[in-house]
């Protein structure tokens, strides 16, 4: 009598597609808080190689921040960039010109329903981990894998590991004494100076030469967030 009540009662249809309605607010209002968040704020992302090693593995999980809306925003005349040297960052190498934000909110809804597995842009093959060396301005130059930077306006320069923000330890390859270091991706490099909104990155691996030593300097707008915490396996949380 109760399930045919409701069948035939307007007032129990109206309370049931009330009861819909609801719902379907309540997981539109969710959808959108998610995708501002991830499309705006913070990401998290999975270290899928070893390019980072040692300190960082494949299979690490980290919250990323999101530089999207500060590149939006920021005066390049007055440099501002949100990172700093030895900071481990996302290099999409896709980006071009800052995207608009309606697009950047469907991609999140299309990430978003897809578990992250599909995106409006070009994103797989393109966005990469690695480690700030250089800031615009500053001339870079590398020897046995290892950088000195001399900053822009200083007379000195100094090994990559003095101006970091923190401590890493890349890892340098046992390189023959007989390599000729006119081969490339010997570990040595000629001085180069950082242009106005460039960057130089590397693999915390130097045998990995996926970074500037082949890309050459990076736009600052192609770095589009920074390792906040890596929270995946618990044994190593931390901050990066």
């Amino acid at each position: 009598m109760a399930n045919r009540w409701r069948q035939y009662s307007y007032v129990a249809q109206k309370n049931y597609l009330r009861r819909i309605q609801i719902v379907l607010a309540w997981v539109f209002v969710f959808l959108v808080i998610h995708s501002l968040i991830t499309g705006f704020f913070v990401s998290n992302r999975a270290l899928e190689n070893n390019a980072m090693k040692p300190g960082l593995v494949e299979g690490d999980r980290f919250v990323f921040s999101s530089f999207t809306l500060h590149h939006m925003f920021r005066d390049r005349n007055e440099g501002n960039l949100p990172f700093r040297r030895g900071q481990v960052v996302l290099v999409d190498r896709a980006a071009g010109p800052v995207r608009h934000v309606p697009n950047l909110f469907f991609d999140a809804v299309v990430r978003f329903f897809t578990l992250q597995r599909i995106s409006l842009f070009p994103r797989e093959d393109t966005v990469f981990v690695k480690r700030i060396i250089g800031l615009p301005g500053d001339t870079v130059s590398m020897n046995n894998y290892v950088v000195r930077v001399k900053p822009a306006g200083e007379i000195y320069e100094y090994t990559e590991f003095e101006l970091a923000e923190r401590d890493y330890d890349p890892e340098l390859p046992q390189v023959s004494p007989r390599w000729d270091e006119s081969i490339p991706f010997s570990g040595a490099m000629g001085s180069i100076t950082l242009k106005e909104e460039e960057c130089f990155v590397l693999s915390d691996d130097r045998s990995v030469t996926n970074d500037s030593r082949t890309w050459g300097p990076i736009p600052a707008d192609s770095i589009t967030g920074r390792a906040l915490l890596r929270y995946w396996p618990p044994t190593r949380l931390g901050k990066p």
